[in-house]
């Protein structure tokens, strides 16, 4: 009969099982917190993977040529712009929390016009409002992880939006699928419309999570701020670790115990676009172009071009049948979710240069498989290559896993970790600005580019860009595992005293007295 087994912390003395017990309790709490507002980044992912299959039967029903189908597809990306710009200043006035509320209320409606659409013109506004949703809600996601999370688990939970992302794309291709059997002209409607519904789950559940602390500090409510890291921290004397740095860098003296204090105005965001891009200091220019680099190599080397035309890579390479199409697309969205999720555990154990660089070697070899693959079946015509459909499909799928394990979530996370506080909402805009350009410009020509050089070659040429960022991560990029969001900014050369608030900060002494006193 085998031994009971053991409480793993039977042994522990009352005190130090105490701790062991709030640690796990403080994780799960910023576990949920991460998770809820990861969940904005599904409204991307859902738009990209809906789309990939919806736009078959949008063409046909509303007869439009490959030039509109392609603009159709990257032109959220264009307008997505718009949201991550003006997340930045409306997360830095109303919080983080009402923002990403505000991002699922843009995408409700946008989804609805989308699903209601009549004519193209029509289809294009509700894909303008949709895209400020998302452009909303890809930044504030990743900047509220971060802000919330204890550096231990940083990386495996501000690897969340990704996971989220990959999540919605499967859920569009499931979609895709689920809705191919209607008629054509009410398929589409239904696989965009139904977007609707997490959208609105998303907006209520928010409404339970905490600010962020880091916004609370920033707007000198010192006693909230200490009650959301108390409960997201790993141990008390962490959460008062925490609560330092942000004051210092906050530009709060770290002797201020009062519960609320009066801060200049910038802490609102005014001066950051001056500090970022007229005249910022070498390392925080240094910081900028690693955010901006990072985000444009993520969908230079093509991952939305995958994603989106998938069903067309698929024809190419010989599967002509709709049904197989879309069934092999599943299995592509299975396949990223998948390994996406392998990738958050190994974050915080392995670090991000070692994913990264995985990644990307894993990425240019299968680029240059899925060129050779479909170039060769191109050259055979209509005969049919069985090993270099195979090699096609294999290589479509291994590429997303590389993808995932790595580029992928290592983007979001970074980003979100290497801005000084009070940079770091209109710094990660920046990031999502480049990152939904260059994905506007890569979907906006995959077709064009097909034809022009073949879709051999666009994949050869996506290769060449992946050699390009394997080159800028291994020289640009320095480990932060295990830093807090204001070590981070150390590695760049950056002391966080040089971006603090200018001007004094008055404290109030007893939230309930109102009394202020000029520091």
């Amino acid at each position: 009969m085998g031994q009971p087994k053991q409480d793993p912390n039977s042994e522990l003395s009352p005190n130090l099982k105490e701790v062991a017990q709030g640690k796990r309790r403080n994780f799960r709490y910023a576990f949920g917190c991460a998770i809820l507002a990861s969940m904005t980044s599904i409204l991307l992912g859902y738009d990209i993977g809906v789309m990939s299959g919806a736009a078959k039967y949008i063409k046909k029903d509303l007869k439009l040529s490959d030039v509109e189908v392609e603009i159709l597809l990257g032109i959220l990306n264009l307008y997505s712009l718009v949201g991550s710009f003006a997340a930045g200043r409306t997360s830095d006035w109303v919080g983080r929390r009402y923002t990403i509320v505000f991002a699922a209320s843009i995408f409700f409606v946008g989804a609805i016009l989308m699903g209601v659409a009549m004519n193209y013109a029509f289809l294009m506004f509700g894909r303008l409002i949709a895209g400020i949703g998302v452009g909303y809600a890809l930044m504030i996601a990743p900047v509220y992880t971060a802000e919330v999370s204890p550096a231990s688990a940083r990386g495996f939970l501000t690897s969340f939006p990704e996971v989220f992302i990959n999540s919605g794309i499967l859920l569009g291709y499931v979609s895709n699928y689920a809705f191919s059997h209607l008629s054509y002209h009410l398929s589409w409607r239904f696989m965009l419309g139904i977007g609707a519904v997490p959208s609105v789950l998303l907006g209520v559940l928010v409404l339970f999570m905490p600010e962020s602390p880091r916004w609370l500090v920033l707007q000198g409510r010192l006693k909230d701020a200490r009650v959301v890291l108390g409960k997201t921290s790993d141990s008390p004397e962490e959460a008062e670790l925490r609560l330092a740095d942000i004051k210092r860098a906050a530009g709060i003296p770290e002797s201020c115990n009062d519960d609320v204090v009066t801060v200049n105005k910038q802490s609102h965001g005014e001066g950051v676009w001056k500090e970022l891009l007229l005249r910022p200091l070498p390392a925080v220019r240094r910081i900028l172009l690693t955010a901006v680099g990072i985000h444009f190599f993520q969908q230079a080397s093509g991952i939305d071009s995958v994603v989106l035309y998938s069903p067309t890579i698929f024809e190419k390479a010989g599967i002509h049948s709709s049904n197989a199409q879309l069934g092999t697309t599943v299995a592509v969205g299975f396949t990223k979710t998948m390994f996406i999720l392998i990738a958050t555990v190994f974050l915080d154990r392995v670090g991000r240069r070692p994913l990264l660089m995985s990644s990307i070697g894993g990425m240019i070899v299968c680029l240059a498989s899925l060129g050779l693959g479909l170039t060769i079946i191109g050259h055979h015509g209509d005969e049919k290559i069985e090993w270099a459909v195979a090699l096609c499909i294999a290589s479509v799928l291994f590429y997303v896993a590389f993808f995932s394990i790595g580029l992928g979530p290592i983007t979001w996370v970074y980003t979100s970790e290497i801005f000084p506080l009070r940079l770091r909402a209109q710094g990660a805009a920046i990031g999502v600005a480049v990152n939904r350009v260059t994905s506007g410009v890569i979907t906006m020509t995959f077709l064009s580019l097909e034809k022009a050089i073949t879709i051999g070659g666009s994949f050869f040429l996506y290769g060449g860009v992946a050699v390009a960022a394997s080159v800028f991560y291994y020289f640009c990029l320095p480990e932060t595992r295990g830093k807090t969001l204001e070590e981070t900014c150390e590695l760049f050369g950056l002391n966080t005293d040089d971006v603090q608030e200018e001007g004094d900060v008055q404290m109030v002494k007893g939230s309930e007295t109102g009394t202020k006193v000029a520091n």
